[in-house]
Formats: structure tokens, sequence, C-alpha cells
């Protein structure tokens, strides 16, 4: 098995809702380690960056305003398939489709406020963190 780290985010609507602890008590109840974290409000320029595949799509004006809305709680999240895990712990995007017991499946009613978001594949990873974490805020 491979070992991973991946991002997650807390979004605007979790912090809002405080859900930032109950979001880190499940990544770490998985099995998971925190070998980061940070609370920011997302800048415009962050936003696109971070969503870059989706800027020219219509729903992106929707979506930016959303996540530069207010805080965001980014973690870095390690341990032996962490991506899957992370992404089965998070549920699916629309929430209506959301496992019972998935973060959106239990405190989730739209697609467009979904308390969280996980990297979806490790180059996504690799990329995101990268975005959020400077070099060396990471742990080893």
């Amino acid at each position: 098995m491979a070992v991973e780290t991946t991002l997650v985010l807390v979004k605007p609507d979790g912090v809002r809702r405080g859900l930032v602890g109950e979001v880190i008590g499940r990544v770490e109840r998985k099995g998971l380690r925190l070998v980061g974290m940070k609370m920011i409000t997302m800048s415009s320029e962050l936003s696109d960056k971070h969503y870059e595949a989706h800027v020219q799509k219509p729903f992106y004006p929707d979506l930016k305003a959303f996540m530069t809305s207010g805080p965001v709680v980014a973690l870095a999240v390690r341990g032996e398939n962490a991506i899957a895990h992370w992404r089965n712990l998070m549920g699916a995007t629309n929430p209506a489709n959301a496992a019972p017991g998935s973060i959106r499946g239990d405190f989730c009613t739209a697609v467009t406020e979904n308390v969280v978001h996980g990297s979806d594949s490790p180059e996504s990873a690799e990329r995101e963190l990268g975005l959020w974490f400077a070099e060396g805020e990471i742990l080893p």
C-alpha cells in the first residue's frame, strides 16, 4: 500500500458551522495523520489557481464567491491510501448521493456548500498541497 499525503479543505460553510473539529476527528479516527494545518481566507488568485480546471465554466463565479467568502481550514493528511480513504469519508459531491456516515451525507444539503474538499489523485494532491502550503510547512 502507498503512503500518500493529500489536501483536505474545510470550506467556509464548514468553518462557519463549527465542523472543523468534526472533520479532524473523522480523519484521525480513520487512522490518518495530520501533518499540516492552517486557517486562511482564500484569495481570488488562489481560487483561480486551485480551481484552474473550472475557471471557464459557468458555475465558477459562484464557486469562487463562496470559497473566498470566509476562512478555510487547509489540512495536509497522510497515511496509507490517504486519498481514497479521505474521499470515502468525504462522500459524494452531491449530498443527495452521499452515503449516511460520510461528512457530506451527515452535514450537507446542497452541492454548492458541501463542507469539504479533497484531492482526487496523487497528482492533484501534489499540485494542491503546493498551492496551500509553503516549503517546510508540512511535517516530513
